[in-house]
């Protein structure tokens, strides 16, 4: 089971395949792993105290950010995130990003953003569209077109327990939605960032 896995500088923590989209971009779609990991795929979900175990493992100093981001969406274990990452930062030092599609408050059906509040560092959301319409036929949400504006809801929410959000967006989607977006995280007062399709 490939729980942590190294992209770039950076130590992922791998601890769902449950998402509530369907992204047509999705890494998940066209490979079995990413980074170090030859396979993000999990058999069943690791325990809490697995995730942590698995983590301390590595030695955390080398690595400038832990992000929660496998092939999930990391809210579905939120709790069990913030119980590892207050284990953790009992002892070490630590910058903690979480990697979300920001439907957190549909998947948990309440608002989960104060939660997040002297615990997790940074939070990056993925945009990748401009309007709900949009976002409905790319991203596929289980929640219908509801789903974008819970998401900047989520992103202006967020700012105000997490020192750092991020909007972010796919290469793919063409200059003139890349700036739309631009636009869409300037309003929502977060960071905007472009990543690559992979």
């Amino acid at each position: 089971m490939m729980i942590t896995y190294e992209v770039g500088e950076n130590l992922y923590i791998n601890t769902t395949n449950r998402c509530s989209n369907a992204c047509e971009f999705c890494i998940r779609t066209r490979q079995e792993g990413y980074g170090t990991a030859n396979s993000l795929w999990l058999k069943e979900e690791p325990t809490k105290e697995e995730i942590l175990e698995d983590i301390l493992k590595r030695d955390l100093e080398k690595y400038p950010e832990l992000v929660f981001c496998g092939f999930g969406e990391p809210f579905y274990r939120i709790d069990d995130i913030l119980w590892v990452v207050k284990k953790l930062k009992e002892t070490k030092l630590v910058t903690v990003r979480i990697n979300t599609n920001g439907l957190g408050d549909l998947i948990l059906g309440y608002r989960v953003s104060p939660k997040l509040e002297g615990i997790i560092d940074i939070v990056s959301i993925s945009l990748n569209a401009s309007n709900a319409k949009d976002y409905d036929a790319i991203c596929h949400p289980e929640f219908g077109e509801q789903s974008f504006e819970a998401m900047l809801t989520f992103a202006k929410t967020a700012k105000e327990y997490v020192p750092l959000v991020i909007f972010s967006v796919v290469d793919v989607i063409g200059t003139e939605e890349i700036e739309a977006c631009r636009r869409i995280a300037k309003d929502c007062g977060v960071e905007f960032r472009i990543r690559d399709e992979l």
